[in-house]
């Protein structure tokens, strides 16, 4: 018998969380109600799937809430011709969602167990666009060749740096959260020249921060 909890969870969950925090695009809200979150979710916290709240990870990192996923996935609108980079991959879901809407997506997590743990998730509900990598990008990826329509910056930077600008291409637009506890802002950055970006100052929220991505100590004389 097919079990039907999991898609009035689902549903419940875009009715009180999602669309009240004014994400209301369909193509998003169809990801939501299509991607199964409960496959992506720990064991030890399954009952907590479709709840409003982080859940936590290994390496103290947490999949956001629902309704932040909503509004990272509306501000960035990837597309079915857009390539995604990915920092951050955690559970894999928002790396789901993403591949569902785009050509492709780069993921990137420091943790080689979230990685292999997302390859397994992400093959067994059949995304097949995705590649992952284990790095450190905790200040950028270097000066790659590789330009991107759609970033997505999934844990915190305590001060914004200029790690990921140059890895969009014109007219592409990324999502970061910036600043430290108690007080961290989403912004949406779109890429305007070859040396000019804009900033959209979003929402609040917390998150915790990307690892190393702190900057170095300022030595005083």
């Amino acid at each position: 018998m097919h079990n039907t909890a999991p898609v009035i969870a689902r549903r419940n969950m875009i009715r009180q969380q999602i669309r009240p925090w004014d994400v209301l695009d369909p193509n998003i809200l169809d990801i939501f109600d299509t991607v199964p979150r409960e496959r992506f979710v720990p064991p030890a916290h399954k009952a907590l799937a479709y709840s409003d709240t982080q859940i936590p990870l290994d390496h103290d990192q947490v999949m956001m809430e629902p309704r932040l996923e909503g509004r990272l996935l509306q501000a960035l609108q990837p597309g079915p011709q857009d390539s995604v980079l990915e920092i951050g991959t955690g559970s894999g879901y928002v790396t789901a969602c993403m591949a569902r809407l785009a050509a492709s997506v780069h993921s990137v997590d420091i943790f080689e167990s979230f990685t292999r743990a997302a390859q397994d998730k992400l093959k067994h509900i059949g995304v097949d666009n995705v590649t992952l990598e284990t790095a450190d990008a905790g200040r950028g990826l270097g000066d790659g060749k590789q330009r991107f329509e759609v970033i997505a910056v999934t844990g915190s930077l305590p001060e914004l740096h200029q790690g990921f600008h140059h890895r969009l291409v014109i007219g592409g637009r990324m999502f970061v959260i910036v600043g430290r506890f108690p007080v961290m802002e989403a912004l949406l950055i779109t890429r305007t020249g070859e040396d000019a970006w804009a900033t959209e100052s979003l929402f609040d929220t917390l998150v915790p921060p990307l690892l190393n991505a702190e900057p170095p100590p300022r030595f005083e004389f």
